[in-house]
């Protein structure tokens, strides 16, 4: 074999076996982490899936979108309407929870689909400021709806039931480890991300994620090269709800319970710095920027007594949900200003650069 042929080959081995490595150690890791952890975790993923949506939409596409929180919000409480049996008088169609989860995701499709005319029509700010009406529509909804969503106080979550297995609080041993919901639902939500990771990848890399980037681009020359532009805007809009709607069911499926003041603009806001600081147009790079985002605010709450300047509220300090706006605020300046393509972009620099030192 030539050495030409014998490095490129090195290299894939070399990525083959982290990847090896990784997919072990998350496979393994409810045997070993704390509740704490796990639910992080969690959190992380559904984060990531959303933040795989809005990156095909914003980063790929170039549609601004500021109402991710809605099409979450009509995920989250899609599954509370169709797997819930009406306890306290709230609507429920008690449909298994499988098939309420799959709803879930189709309705919330359905609703950016209905959005899309919007879409077509519009770009840039003026597209950012539709969609953030989005959410003051849904909030209301949310709000004063009671008999669908609980009004303030929300309403409870039915566990997933898939195959036979609850993923709820009940006690599972496996391997003489005792598995809650957070454990059974780890893998739940690694095999969703890993499945939407793999497809967006599949898209951005085949035909529609070059007409993609041809639509950010320059729309015109994609509509002139033969791209059919406002079918594409559209479909990809209906895409992202649905990786949103994905998202909503397990971040409904790990807190147990809905409530209408998660779903506001604090959390587009955030899906938009994900996929700035994780790189635009990347599924890598919205998947790290998810991470970052997400687990920013746990690590300051679970580490705050030894942080200097971030406290519990009330006592002094800087609230950990406040510090963590101001120091992701700050990546994404720092991204903006010095490192264009976001974290992604530093993966990318160093695989190029083993290749040429390979070469």
């Amino acid at each position: 074999m030539s050495e030409a042929l014998a490095r490129p080959l090195k290299v894939l081995g070399t990525r083959t076996y982290l990847w090896t490595a990784a997919t072990v150690l998350l496979l393994v890791l409810p045997f070993y982490l704390d509740r704490f952890w796990l639910q992080a975790g969690l959190f992380a993923m559904a984060a990531a899936l959303g933040a795989i949506g809005i990156n095909l939409l914003t980063g790929a596409t170039g549609q601004l979108s500021m109402g991710h929180a809605f099409f979450l919000a009509v995920g989250a409480y899609g599954y509370c309407v169709f797997a819930a049996d009406g306890p306290g008088g709230l609507t429920g169609l008690g449909l298994p929870t499988w098939l309420a989860a799959v709803l879930a995701v189709l309705v919330a499709g359905i609703a950016g689909g209905l959005f899309s005319p919007i879409s077509g029509r519009l770009s840039g700010a003026y597209l950012g400021i539709a969609t953030l009406a989005l959410v003051f529509i849904g909030q209301h909804v949310m709000f004063n709806a009671h008999d669908l969503t609980g009004g303030a106080n929300g309403r409870d979550v039915p566990p997933l039931n898939l195959f036979g297995l609850t993923f709820d609080d009940r006690e599972l041993l496996v391997a003489a480890v005792p598995f809650g919901s957070a454990e059974k639902l780890w893998y739940a939500g690694l095999l969703a991300l890993v499945a939407g990771a793999l497809f967006a990848r599949g898209v951005l890399r085949g035909r529609p994620g070059r007409a993609m980037n041809a639509i950010r681009d320059h729309r015109i020359a994609a509509g002139v090269i033969g791209v059919p532009v406002a079918r594409y805007r559209a479909a990809v809009f209906v895409l992202s709800s649905m990786y949103a709607g994905l998202a909503g069911v397990l971040l409904a499926l790990v807190f147990q319970r809905t409530v209408p003041d998660y779903f506001g603009i604090t959390l587009s806001l955030e899906y938009l710095a994900m996929i700035v600081i994780g790189g635009l147009g990347s599924v890598s790079g919205a998947v790290a920027g998810a991470v970052f985002v997400s687990l920013l605010p746990q690590l300051l709450t679970r580490y705050s007594d030894a942080l200097p300047l971030v406290s519990a509220p009330g006592t002094g300090g800087i609230a950990p949900g406040e510090a963590s706006r101001y120091l992701y605020g700050a990546a994404v300046v720092l991204v903006v200003l010095f490192l264009p393509g976001g974290l992604a972009r530093v993966t990318a620099r160093r695989r190029t650069r083993t290749l040429t030192e390979e070469r």
